[in-house]
């Protein structure tokens, strides 16, 4: 058997159950409690902490021993694992969990996803697919990393008070943008996050204003699915989201998923992105 894993961070939601992916819990530390993602944190502990110290929490990664009991539950069980992590310039999961997979030879693949959140999310649902369609893991491996480059992981905060916070803005920067209801187009880039362009006005009218770029900009998709994730959005604009996707997009599936705590910890509340795999 084909066991497909992943780092928590790819925000999957219920369907690590539904199609049994196993995730790798990242941590979240805040103040002197280091707390499982997924696990024994929620995104609202997050808000919480950062209202009452106004400080951001701190995530790592797991280490290589880690890694090593993971992946070993499986091999034990003769399953053949394929891992995907989250991006390697995002964290040094991906350094740590292909170190550990040393250790058990041609039983362990690890994927860097140069994703995170739905980004991440979507190909390991791909990679499920391929794994119930018959595939070997050498097949697998080789379709998921050539999709790698193909997934449009991009978000668009509400406000900049975490990315300040975070050091990803000035003081100034955020002061302004929260004033003048400008809202950054946040997208992966080369497995990194970079602030392309700039949305201004109230977050309906940029959410829609961004769904219909994304529309232009890639013309062409995988439309087995999308993920709408949110660091718990206001519903009324997670709901509009959907309608905006519907009318410039066909795809057969919608996925709704909420931002685990380690990403929750770096975007701020009211977050919200489309991410699908382009063609």
């Amino acid at each position: 058997m084909i066991r497909i894993t992943a780092d928590s961070t790819a925000d999957i939601g219920d369907f690590s159950v539904k199609r049994n992916i196993a995730l790798m819990p990242l941590n979240v530390i805040l103040g002197t409690e280091i707390y499982s993602d997924g696990v024994d944190i929620t995104p609202q502990d997050i808000f919480d902490f950062v209202s009452k110290t106004g400080v951001l929490p701190k995530t790592s990664a797991p280490n290589v021993e880690s890694y090593e009991n993971f992946f070993g539950k499986f091999v034990a069980e003769g399953d053949i694992v394929i891992h995907l992590n989250i991006s390697s310039k995002s964290s040094s999961s991906y350094e740590n969990a292909r170190e550990a997979a040393k250790k058990f030879g041609e039983k362990v693949f690890v994927i860097d996803s140069r994703a995170l959140s739905g980004g991440q999310g979507l190909l390991v649902l791909k990679a499920q697919d391929f794994v119930d369609g018959g595939m070997g893991a050498d097949e697998v491996v080789s379709k998921i990393n050539a999709l790698v480059s193909k997934v449009n992981t991009s978000f668009v905060p509400d406000r900049l008070d975490y990315l300040y916070k975070g050091g990803r803005c000035s003081r100034m920067a955020m002061y302004g943008a929260n004033l003048l209801k400008i809202h950054p187009l946040i997208e992966m880039e080369d497995g990194q996050l970079v602030a392309e362009k700039k949305y201004r006005g109230g977050m309906d009218k940029c959410i829609a204003k961004y769904i219909e770029d994304l529309a232009v900009q890639y013309p062409e998709y995988d439309n087995t699915r999308c993920f709408i994730t949110h660091s718990s959005a206001d519903r009324e604009l997670v709901d509009y989201a959907k309608k905006i996707t519907a009318e410039k997009f066909s795809f057969r599936e919608t996925i709704e998923t909420v931002a685990g705590s380690v990403i929750t910890g770096h975007c701020g509340r009211n977050t919200l992105g489309l991410l699908f795999i382009a063609e």
